[in-house]
Parts: C-alpha cells; sequence; structure tokens
C-alpha cells in the first residue's frame, strides 16, 4: 500500500508540475490509486474495495487542464472535504475569474458522474477525444525511454549486487533487503553507509549473524525480527541499535512467547506476522500489541477446545473493526475484536480457512512457474509484482501475457503493479489488469 501511494504521489507531482508550466498543452490521462485510510466502520457510502487492513482503494484518471479542477477532482475522488479549496478560490484576488470557474458547470467533475451514476453528457466526446491506454500502444510510447533507463543502470546493478554479496558474506547475513522501491543509487549508496560502519566499529556487528537487515523508514528491530536501519538516521543511531540486538532478542523470546499462550487459549491456532500484508511495526509495538490482546482473552476464558484448530493461522491488525478471512487462509483479527464474535467467528470459519490454506499452496505453485514460463517466453532479465498485487492477480496477469507476443520485452525488468509507469532505473511497471 505504501509503495503504490508513493508511487501514485511521484506521477500526481509530475502531473500537477506540467500542469503549471507556461504554454504546456499536452496532457495524457493519468491513471491512479491511493489507498486510503478507512476512518470508521461503514462510513463511507462510495463503495471501493477494502484492503485486509482497513484501507480502501481509490482509483480516478487525471484529465483536467487546470489546477483547481485537478486538485478537486482528487479531494472529491478521496470523499475529502472541498470547503477550504472553494472558500480559497473565492477569497482570491481575480475575483471575477475565480467566479466563473467556481460557477461554471460541474462538466470537469467525472467523479461526480461516477459516485451519483447520473449520466455524462460530454461522456462519448471525452471518449471520441481520449484512446484509452492498451499495453501494446502504451510499451510503443514508452520502450525506448525504458531501454535507455535501463542501460544507464546497468553498471549500477552490477555494484549493487557486489556490496549486498560483500556485506551479507562479512557479517553473516541471512539477506539485506529495503523496505521501499528506492532507486539503485540510492541502495549502493545505503549499502556503501553501512560499509563504512563496519569499517569504523567492526565490534557493534558481532551479533548480527543469520539476521536480516531491511533498509527503512526507522531504526530498530521489526516485528518480524528483522534489524531496521532508518535511511535518515546516522551512524550513531544504527550503532546504538546494533548495541541493543542482545536486549531486542531477549524481546523476542518473550514475545513468542506469549504468540504461543495466546495460540494455547485459541484451541491452537498459530499466530503470525505476515510483512507484506500487514503494518511494518517495531518489536516494541507489536509485544504491546500482543500483550493487550492476550490479556482480554485470558479474562474472557473462551471455551476453545485444546488444539482443536490446529494448522490454522491468524494475525493481529490494529486498525479494523470486523474479523475476516484471507483468500490464503490466515485470519484477520481485529485487537480490538469483541472475545465472543472472536469466537463465533473462528467456529463458523474453520473449514473454509482450511480449504484456503489448502488453494494457498497450490496458488503459489501456480505463480512461480506462470513467472518463470512469462520470464523465459519473454526474455526477460526480471519479471516480479509490487506487494499490494495479489497472487490471483499475478496469475491472471501472466496467463494473459503468454497469450500475447510482445518483442518489447527482451532484456527488460517488468513490474506488475496497478497503474502503468517507467521507473527511474527502467523498470516497465504495468498493471495487472492490463487491456
Amino acid at each position: 500500500k505504501q509503495e503504490v501511494n508513493e508511487n501514485s504521489l511521484k506521477r500526481l507531482n509530475g502531473y500537477l508540475e506540467n500542469l503549471q508550466k507556461p504554454g504546456f498543452r499536452s496532457f495524457k490521462p493519468t491513471q491512479l490509486t491511493f489507498y486510503v485510510r478507512e476512518r470508521e466502520p461503514n462510513s463511507s457510502n462510495v463503495q471501493e474495495p477494502f484492503s485486509a487492513s482497513g484501507f480502501r482503494a481509490v482509483s480516478f484518471t487525471l484529465h483536467t487542464r487546470d489546477l483547481l479542477s485537478t486538485v478537486l477532482d482528487i479531494l472529491n475522488s478521496c470523499s475529502l472535504s472541498t470547503e477550504h479549496i472553494q472558500s480559497l478560490n473565492v477569497n482570491s484576488q481575480p475575483h471575477k475569474e475565480a467566479k466563473s470557474t467556481v460557477n461554471r458547470p460541474i462538466k470537469w467533475n467525472k467523479t461526480y458522474y461516477s459516485f451519483t451514476g447520473f449520466k455524462d453528457p460530454e461522456e462519448e466526446l471525452e471518449q471520441a477525444q481520449r484512446v484509452e491506454t492498451t499495453l501494446i500502444s502504451w510499451l510503443d510510447d514508452n520502450e525506448a525511454s525504458a531501454v535507455k533507463k535501463l542501460k544507464k543502470s546497468l553498471p549500477l546493478r552490477k555494484e549493487l549486487e557486489r556490496l549486498k554479496f560483500e556485506l551479507s558474506h562479512q557479517l553473516q547475513l541471512s539477506d539485506i533487503r529495503w523496505q521501499r522501491s528506492w532507486g539503485i543509487a540510492h541502495r549502493c549508496s545505503q549499502l556503501h553507509s553501512l560499509g563504512r560502519l563496519v569499517q569504523q566499529r567492526p565490534e557493534v556487528l558481532k551479533n548480527v549473524k543469520g539476521r536480516t537487515v531491511v533498509f527503512t523508514d526507522r531504526s530498530g528491530m521489526s516485528a518480524a525480527g528483522h534489524i531496521m536501519l532508518g535511511t535518515m538516521d546516522v551512524h550513531h543511531h544504527w550503532t546504538k541499535i546494533f548495541e541493543r540486538l542482545p536486549n531486542y532478542y531477549k524481546l523476542q523470546k518473550r514475545l513468542l512467547f506469549l504468540e504461543d499462550r495466546i495460540s494455547q487459549l485459541l484451541g491452537g491456532i498459530q499466530v503470525i506476522y505476515i510483512e507484506e500484508l500487514q503494518p511494518l511495526l517495531t518489536l516494541e509495538e507489536y509485544y504491546e500489541t500482543l500483550d493487550s490482546f492476550y490479556n482480554k482473552l485470558r479474562d474472557s476464558r473462551l471455551p476453545f477446545h485444546p488444539r482443536s484448530l490446529r494448522g490454522l493461522q491468524m494475525i493481529l491488525e490494529s486498525d479494523r473493526y470486523a474479523p475476516s478471512l484471507h483468500e490464503f487462509g490466515h485470519f484477520t483479527i481485529p485487537t480490538v475484536c469483541d472475545p465472543a464474535t472472536l469466537q463465533w467467528f473462528i467456529f463458523a470459519k474453520a473449514q473454509e480457512a482450511r480449504e484456503n490454506l489448502k488453494r494457498k499452496e497450490e496458488m503459489m505453485i501456480s505463480e512461480k512457474e506462470l513467472i518463470d514460463t512469462s520470464t523465459e517466453k519473454f526474455s526477460l532479465d526480471r519479471l516480479y509484482k509490487e506487494p499490494s498485487v495479489s497472487s490471483a492477480q499475478m496469475i491472471d496477469c501472466c496467463k494473459r501475457l503468454l497469450e500475447e507476443s510482445l518483442p518489447y520485452l527482451q532484456g527488460m525488468h517488468l513490474c506488475i503493479s496497478h497503474f502503468y509507469s517507467v521507473l527511474q532505473d527502467g523498470d516497465l511497471c504495468i498493471p495487472w489488469n492490463w487491456k
């Protein structure tokens, strides 16, 4: 979700910058997707798909040619108030111009028509003027730009692999990862920075053996037990984290014990943490969440038969209001969930959960096979997806890709996403539901 929002924000910034360039007249409709936090249960009368963590996906297309219309369009799409924008415009200096802009018929606000269901009088005209983006047409327009960026990034990509291998071997790390899609140059810089710290203070890195290092927005240890290095922090902060590792490992043991106690109270259901689907929590934050949930369960004394739910899995979410069952078979349980509701939901969905877990294994195998087949057929250097793209969406996307002939893709890095984009290092992003 964070990655989708960041990429959409970059493209939105580019669109807004172009709007403000004098004499700029060439506009391409730009489709964006943002994940917006659900404020309270059932608060929105807009029917949008909800993710597993209390966010709803909002998609809209930018096609207006002035700044005010675009901002109002975005706010309306996200069900946000536009009163402050309207008042700013009315109070601005050129009163006549402002009045003519605000009081004209709302022809540009496409969200009004999509939300109310009323017929858009300009719909046919717009469709005639605007050809829908297709995969072939987009690749035609963007292949040359992507190839140029990719060639430029190749030396840095090799340097990144070398640095990653050397540091992983030197520190005996399990892996080095990045939470967000920073460019290759930024990643190299982060590894160079870690390498300098290793040279300056080798003694503080004695406790990292077998661990995974993740470059992210803040330093600490994650709920998954990975060492987080904040990319905005200086070496002093990183050093403190490495020095605290023995204490973090002790807290992690207490956390695992707490998960086991919760499991015993819930008939053997396993408490898990899934990085791709849950917010990035620190070890301390996750421990507090588990502790609060455990105390609530212990006081409620739910009558689960011991080991009756063995083999099932659940994750805890602090920003959800109702329990749900994921397509991969794990339960998503809100920390505020009423114990009686929790008990009823798990009993009612247990069989379906077991079936979903079996389907998950089949789906993961199918997804990997399709990725390998697609990579080979199109001679791709790499095919991958954003975390927000589900396995079902990836499978559907690859099946349809394999029916096409796409010589454009040879040697490219292809990312399956929710929108079209060429990343700064030449990766091609295409939506999973491409036309």
